[in-house]
């Protein structure tokens, strides 16, 4: 009998107020959200004590009492009995277990028999030989070790004795969160004009609250608007020992200082989502624990990934993640430092501007979609997991994004980051991209929105066309045209964005009548570039749907037969191309090959499509993964290739012409190489991140070598979009 694979999960758990566990939880989620059922999270919660009892999830299928070594090895012998879990996973602190330096978890790991992966959230430097003992008896019955920072593996390596190829680095798991105007976020918190300064999680005194505070008189004389939020309750360890004492002793302390105005407590455990909104509202972030050895802090990961300027004492941690000007470090307990530090950045703006494009960048690693590929490429150098593993998981489909792009002229050209930049204008190109989408999306669901949508798109096509048939393609924001003449591209996009429409039987008729009336102004314009004649074809395909009229079907031929001439003069038998450059969009040209097939029944234009599919599969698919032929020099057919720039529109290509293949051919590893190519959006790629935003539903706008290009404008959203409505249609 084959038994569900699942990864158990031993950690602190919610309800319990916890940073463990609230990662662990973040954890789970994510990892359900992408590999379930393939791969499945539960969780063995670690109960403080033994005397607290807690209200888990159905996640939650087993209880760890922290104080009674006992129990550990009860739960160890159930774990081995249940042939569900084949890999456990160890959130570890040493406060969270029993024992001196919480050692009951060793005879826990010498009672299991299944895999282990144990996440260090700790890493002290200087041990005594107790903790130096704990520490190597848990790594010698793992197969791997993960910390969060290369220090910690540093010092687990040079400290510790660890041998260096057993652990392995992961960021700490932060929320996406959007980059949004702070001023917007301000007003609905009420704190419109307000200059924000925030330091969020459970307090203790080794917050170091107070060194900011006495740092705050100096800054408020000069902007007597600056309000300090201090975001978080009392954590519960510290609230059974000492009550609200630190919490009081702040509260005398603003008091006393005059600063009752300007300093802010927010008593409460925060949600996720109001953390995210006081982190979006806030000016500068500060970190200034009093604990030089912290290794992890998830309120410093949690301000690098919205991308704040953020202050913080040197940490181990802070000194790791804020290095390269993506943070400000300031000495322990030194208000003077603090003041400097705040003065600097209000009284420069192109620094605070600096350090938190920088933070922001570093963050986007950081995220949880990343931190979720990481972790199941680690449990895979340990168990046998599937490579196809979250394949058929699909996002739902959303048109935020792409609304927020779209004004009422058309779709604006570029973004910074997720805001659209409504300076660069429009393009023919991208409308018609954006008219497809719409399109599809109509087909889809039938809804308001996508008529709006429809209706707009096909009002720019029209606006932009010229009395000969042809179009112009850039156009400013004050719908000025800025060419005499736009690209054959952007012309057959127009062809193939027309053509959807006029198939499209759900859309009013006099919309399709005007889409009508656009195509066939144009549809004698000569064309020269094997794209565009692609393009064309799609949309002739489209047409002919509806219209089977003979000259459609004749102009497919036509340009097929271009297709396949170009294929016969250029490729060879170790180049299988149309050209002698493998440079964009490649998959259109087989994909109109096969649509031509479809019709025609030659057998010739099937051959090519498939070879030269083959050929580019060849490239373009290593190991179950899609690598994009870079645009930053592109693939020449003397072996000079570029892997960077990849470039979403590519991606949508691939996922489109293996879809019309399968259609075509009914062979099921077409339908598979769809997949893979989709999952190029979802992180599936050289970089192992996520190029799909899926706080924005919009789609980054590339692949560097080490980066993410982080700016979602209108070409790389509607390519995302374009194929996950093809994949909805496919599979309707």
């Amino acid at each position: 009998m084959k038994y569900p694979f699942q990864v158990l999960y031993v950690s602190s758990y919610p309800p319990r107020e916890c940073g463990i566990a609230t990662f662990t939880k973040d954890l789970t989620t994510e990892m359900d959200k992408k590999f379930n059922p393939s791969l499945k999270s539960s969780v063995l919660a670690i109960n403080d004590n033994g005397s607290s009892i807690y209200n888990y999830e159905k996640d939650v299928i087993n209880q760890l009492n922290e104080s009674d070594m006992e129990h550990y090895i009860d739960k160890a012998k159930e774990i081995n009995q249940n042939q569900n879990i084949k890999l456990v996973c160890i959130q570890h602190e040493f406060g969270l277990f029993g024992g001196e330096y919480g050692d009951y978890l060793i005879p826990f790991l010498e009672t299991l028999t299944k895999p282990v992966i144990v996440n260090f959230h700790s890493v002290l430097p200087d041990p005594d030989e107790h903790r130096k003992k704990v520490v190597r008896a848990i790594a010698k019955r793992c197969s791997n070790i993960l910390v969060m920072i290369e220090t910690g593996k540093k010092i687990l390596h040079e400290q510790y004795g660890i041998e260096k190829s057993k652990i392995k680095v992961i960021p700490h798991g932060v929320p996406t969160i959007e980059k949004v105007e702070t001023e917007i976020i301000k007003e609905e918190l009420g704190l419109k004009d307000k200059i924000v300064l925030s330091t969020f999680g459970l307090l203790s005194r080794g917050k170091g609250v107070e060194y900011v505070i006495k740092a705050l008189p100096d800054i408020i004389k000069k902007h007597p608007n600056f309000l300090y939020l201090v975001i978080g309750e009392t954590h519960p360890q510290v609230r059974k020992q000492e009550g609200e004492r630190y919490r009081l002793r702040l509260l005398r302390l603003v008091k006393k200082l005059g600063l009752i105005n300007n300093v802010k407590f927010y008593n409460k455990y925060l949600t996720l989502q109001e953390i995210i909104k006081y982190l979006q509202a806030t000016d500068i972030y500060i970190n200034a624990t009093l604990d030089p050895d912290q290794i992890t802090s998830g309120t410093v990961a949690y301000a690098l990934g919205a991308g704040k300027a953020i202050i913080s004492t040197p940490s181990l941690y802070s000194k790791d993640v804020l290095s390269n000007r993506r943070g400000i470090l300031v000495p322990f307990r030194s208000p003077k430092s603090v003041t400097d530090a705040i003065s600097n950045l209000l009284d420069n703006t192109e620094l605070k501007k600096e350090i938190e494009n920088n933070a922001y960048y570093y963050g986007q690693k950081m995220v949880w979609p990343n931190v979720a590929n990481s972790y199941l490429k680690a449990y895979k150098e340990i168990v046998e997991i599937s490579e196809n593993v979250g394949l058929k998981k699909l996002p739902k489909i959303r048109l935020d994004h792409l609304k927020s792009l779209t004004d009422d002229i058309s779709i604006v050209q570029h973004s910074k980051f997720s805001v659209k930049d409504s300076s660069t204008g429009y393009t023919l190109d991208d409308t018609a991209r954006a008219l497809i989408v719409a399109s599809r999306h109509n087909e889809l669901f039938n809804d308001k929105t996508s008529i709006e949508l429809i209706n707009k798109y096909l009002s720019f096509i029209y606006f932009v066309q010229k009395k000969d048939g042809t179009f112009h393609n850039l156009v400013s924001y004050r719908k000025k045209f800025l060419d005499k003449k736009g690209s054959e591209d952007s012309f057959g996009r127009a062809i193939w964005a027309t053509g959807t429409l006029i198939a499209n039987k759900n859309v009013y008729e006099n919309i399709r009548a005007l889409a009508r009336e656009i195509f066939d102004k144009a549809k004698d314009i000569e064309l020269k570039s094997p794209r565009s004649k692609a393009f064309y074809i799609l949309g002739l395909y489209e047409l002919y749907k509806v219209c089977k009229e003979e000259w459609i079907l004749d102009k497919i031929k036509n340009f097929a037969e271009d297709l396949v001439s170009l294929y016969d003069d250029q490729s060879s038998e170790d180049w299988r191309w149309f050209e002698k450059t493998i440079t964009y969009s490649n998959g259109r040209l087989p994909e109109a090959l096969f649509l031509a097939y479809e019709l025609t029944k030659n057998r010739k234009y099937l051959d090519v499509a498939e070879e030269s599919l083959k050929f580019l599969t060849e490239i373009v698919i290593k190991s179950d993964k899609l690598v994009l032929v870079g645009h930053n020099g592109w693939f020449n057919q003397d072996g000079n290739r570029a892997y960077f720039d990849q470039q979403p529109v590519d991606a949508s290509s691939m996922v489109d012409v293996y879809l019309v293949a399968q259609k075509a051919t009914n062979k099921k590893q077409y339908y598979h190489n769809a997949l893979i190519s989709f999952s190029w959006f979802l992180g599936r790629n050289l970089l192992n991140k996520p190029v799909y935003d899926e706080v924005t539903g919009g789609c980054f706008d590339g692949l560097g070598e080490s980066y993410i290009n982080l700016n979602q404008g209108a070409e790389s959203t509607l390519a995302y979009l374009m194929s996950r409505l093809n994949l909805e249609l496919y599979n309707k």
